[in-house]
């Protein structure tokens, strides 16, 4: 079967999908087209969108391709979300934790706690409840603890397109920083 129009149709492909949707996802999808024209026209629409005059873009994230906004609108979304719907936050601890898990992966909770110098288990579980970490087996020393290690949801929830994209150390500081100055913005309920 021919398609008149791949590029509208995989673009609509890109827009309908819950999850970053993958060049398999789409080849399943279109098993007549060669994976060749796909990612050949894939190429082509992630293109057109770079263009000033799009406010959204297609960007490869968790090995699959997702429209997003542009880097250069944040803050103005920011604001427009804020307005919209309640944020998805984590509190300081969770994001610390989260932190040492994805740049120490995989992890155990002992050695979490070394380097957070505080209790884990906790903030674990809340992490594994909202899906931005799993288990990844368990460590072969005595005890056998569980070690832990980001998800495909993480990357999603952070917009990233793998773990090379996981801002340096110092940036991740930055982001410490501006959460706990927000926290304290923040009245307390009586």
């Amino acid at each position: 079967m021919s398609y008149p129009n791949l590029s509208a149709l995989l673009e609509a492909i890109v827009y309908l999908a819950d999850e970053p949707v993958t060049l398999a996802e789409i080849h399943k999808a279109l098993p007549d087209v060669d994976r060749s024209e796909l990612q050949q026209k894939l190429n082509e629409l992630i293109e057109k969108y770079r263009a000033p005059e799009h406010g959204i873009e297609i960007r490869e994230i968790a090995d699959g391709y997702r429209f997003s906004s542009k880097p250069e609108h944040h803050e103005v979304l920011k604001q427009f979300l804020k307005s919209q719907i309640p944020p998805t936050r984590l509190s300081l601890a969770a994001l610390e934790t989260l932190a040492v898990i994805a740049y120490r992966q995989p992890v155990t909770v002992p050695e979490i706690q070394e380097i957070r110098g505080v209790h884990a288990s906790g903030v674990i579980k809340t992490l594994l409840d909202k899906k931005l970490i799993t288990t990844s087996g368990r460590k072969d020393v005595l005890g056998r603890p569980i070690l832990y290690k980001t998800t495909r949801d993480f990357l999603m929830h952070f917009g990233l397109k793998d773990l090379s994209e996981l801002p340096s150390m110092e940036e991740f500081d930055e982001i410490i920083k501006n959460q706990a100055a927000a926290e304290e913005e923040i009245p307390e309920e009586v």
